[in-house]
């Protein structure tokens, strides 16, 4: 098929999409903010380290499920798991026998985890921890990292974002926002608002920040050990990423409770959360000292697929070192990036940022700020290359031929890049501006 006829028929898909689905995508950030023109709308199949749209044209993925793939996709071990969970029933009226395996797995594995809830996607772990939290304390105040990107699509977090539209008032007043690395910021927050704030909540390393400074969870964790607040770990990303046993396991530092999804099921849904056991058991039946906390309830909290799935991708984590090959795989990616971006001499307009297993390209202006437009070029000359990678998720599938391959598209797609900066006209999308999720209104 030419190319042209591929992107008519890419046009079609989006449009018949956007009539039916508000922002053509049941995910904002798999929408067509995100992604550029020339990208597949939609896909119809995945593999490894490779994903194949609707004309059965192929594509190395670097986003993997939004981070959640962590082995690859539709790895046979996590595959023939869910399948025999299917076949055993698809949901149960009593829980199923292994919630209670994976329980055990998980309370041996995370420092944090003397008891957990499951739940189907992170937001169901990180506001049940906000609730739980406000309980506890019988405060209402959450101290949230401003920093880091995303928390939850309800309203405690909502609220505090560019877009708190159908947030109630006081709900996006009630909440206080810090720095990450910046304990004095954190101190600010509690001398404004004594004894007003149930938790601190953060991902103890973000995507889109530095490494926690020395002393910095040491000093949230005696913070709120003084203010008598939580301290909550959101480890959405960095669980069973930068560790099996979680970041805070890597770093040093316990928390109160703690959130974890994605990696975790290489892909399915499911999430939990955990945490120390006189907290979580305010959401128990057996305890009589306190009210009770409806805490994470669901039809579909206990299904069997997302239990079987992580059970499965745990197993394979255990026993294959995943992680640190992901690792090193990380390492050598950033190498490659760090080069083609020195080679071509775009260091002052392509940066990279984050970590070894999450990376990501930022491109500026000549003044230092985020360029849309450099962003859009960029992203319009990778899927040229046939990547899609609006950031770079190191699964246990990106071995040596995905690298080498990743190493020529990149090389390609900032050669083109740094001559488009150098035309007279600067870098000109063919398509749509991509666009950050958070904005006010879709100017």
């Amino acid at each position: 098929m030419k190319v042209e006829d591929r992107l008519s028929t890419y046009e079609e898909l989006r449009a018949r999409a956007h009539r039916l689905i508000p922002g053509g995508a049941h995910t904002y950030s798999k929408g067509d903010d995100a992604y550029p023109y020339n990208a597949p709308p939609h896909l119809a199949r995945c593999e490894g380290a490779y994903v194949w749209d609707t004309l059965g044209n192929r594509f190395l993925d670097w986003a993997m499920g939004i981070n959640s793939v962590i082995l690859g996709h539709a790895h046979p071990e996590v595959v023939e798991a869910v399948g025999e969970a299917v076949a055993l029933g698809s949901n149960f009226s009593r829980p199923w026998e292994k919630e209670l395996e994976l329980a055990e797995t998980l309370t041996r594995l995370i420092p944090s985890a003397e008891m957990v809830k499951f739940g189907k996607n992170g937001s169901d772990a990180t506001s049940a921890a906000v609730r739980l939290a406000r309980a506890w304390t019988g405060r209402e105040r959450i101290a949230v990292c401003r920093d880091h990107p995303f928390f939850s699509q309800h309203d405690w977090f909502i609220g505090m974002t560019a877009m708190p539209g159908g947030v109630p008032r006081e709900e996006r007043a009630r909440n206080v926002s810090f720095g990450y690395n910046d304990l004095a910021s954190v101190e600010e927050a509690f001398a404004r608002f004594p004894e007003e704030i149930a938790a601190v909540f953060l991902e103890p390393v973000g995507v889109a920040t530095d490494l926690p400074a020395a002393g910095f969870l040491d000093g949230l964790r005696r913070i709120c050990d003084r203010e008598g607040a939580l301290l909550v770990f959101d480890e959405i990303v960095t669980g069973f990423r930068w560790h099996l046993r979680g970041a805070q396991h890597l770093f040093g530092v316990t928390p109160d409770l703690s959130t974890f999804g994605k990696a975790v099921a290489n892909g399915f849904s499911f999430s939990f959360l955990a945490g120390k056991r006189d907290i979580l058991e305010l959401g128990g039946i057996r305890q009589k000292e306190r009210d009770k906390v409806f805490l994470l309830s669901s039809t579909f909290g206990g299904e069997p697929v997302g239990i079987a799935a992580a059970i499965a991708t745990i197993r394979v984590l255990e026993k294959e070192g995943a992680i640190e090959r992901i690792w090193r795989a990380g390492r050598e990616l950033q190498e490659i990036l760090q080069e083609a971006i020195r080679f071509e001499g775009l260091e002052h307009r392509v940066r990279l940022r984050c970590h070894p297993s999450n990376l990501a390209l930022k491109c500026v202006d000549d003044r230092g700020n985020p360029c849309p437009r450099t962003a859009t070029v960029l992203q319009e000359f990778l899927v040229d290359e046939g990547l899609l990678a609006p950031y770079y998720c190191v699964s246990l599938a990106h071995g040596e031929r995905e690298l080498e391959a990743t190493k020529k598209a990149v090389r390609n797609a900032l050669a083109k890049l740094a001559a488009a900066i150098r035309a007279s006209s600067g870098p000109c999308p063919r398509g749509y501006l991509l666009r950050p999720v958070f904005r006010p209104r879709n100017d």
